[in-house]
């Protein structure tokens, strides 16, 4: 007895595309004709941006952009460099349904029919908001504590590269040792020894007594 074909093998090309495409959820991938309305929409674009299918087809894909980005004619840009130098590429600040920013990388490709001519483009979002979130708490973290460095006073803080040169250098250490930072930085720190312990290479040595006690 023949046994039936899976439904899978019944599938159109087409019909496969559509599936793959809709089954990717943690990217937006939708495409938008030569005017920047939304064509099709797949259940990443769902849940990152919100939107039922029925909602956002055939509305301009620039409802997704900032006012100040609207404003600045940044969607329309982005197709114009897509169709110019065949992709747009790029990081910023997009809108959810709800009025919510998120961070986006956006890759924009111009879509041509056989014939060669522009028919409409293909554009993947992918939601990079966390990482934003966390790159911009560790610049804030690493400002505090720049700030807390500099406001020391009664201790020289500064930092060493590895082969011993000033790369930092606080309030404390310019007023201890009397060297302004422009003075300073880019210096080898042996400039703080005596000749005499700086040509027996006491600062040398130094240096290798702290890498081999973080290595222990």
């Amino acid at each position: 007895m023949q046994q039936p074909e899976p439904p899978s093998a019944l599938l159109g090309q087409e019909d496969r595309y559509r599936l793959l495409v809709d089954a990717v959820v943690d990217y937006a991938i939708y495409m938008i004709d030569t005017a920047g309305i939304v064509r099709s929409w797949n259940s990443g674009a769902r849940k990152i941006k919100q939107y039922e299918e029925a909602e956002i087809v055939g509305r301009s894909f620039s409802l997704f952009y900032t006012q100040e980005d609207r404003l600045a004619g940044l969607p329309h840009r982005a197709l114009q460099i897509a169709a110019t130098s065949g992709r747009f590429e790029g990081e910023g600040w997009r809108v959810r349904k709800d009025g919510t920013r998120l961070w986006a990388l956006v890759v924009i490709d111009p879509i041509h029919a056989a014939d060669g001519s522009l028919i409409g483009y293909a554009k993947v979002t992918r939601d990079l908001t966390e990482r934003k979130r966390a790159e911009e708490a560790l610049r804030t973290s690493e400002h505090q504590l720049s700030l807390l460095v500099q406001g020391v006073t009664d201790y020289a803080l500064y930092m060493l590269d590895p082969t011993g040169i000033i790369t930092t250098w606080n309030a404390g250490a310019q007023r201890i040792k009397g060297y302004e930072p422009a003075e300073v930085i880019g210096r080898h720190f042996s400039l703080f020894f005596e000749k005499a312990d700086a040509e027996a290479g006491l600062p040398e040595r130094s240096l290798v007594h702290c890498r081999t006690r973080r290595a222990l």
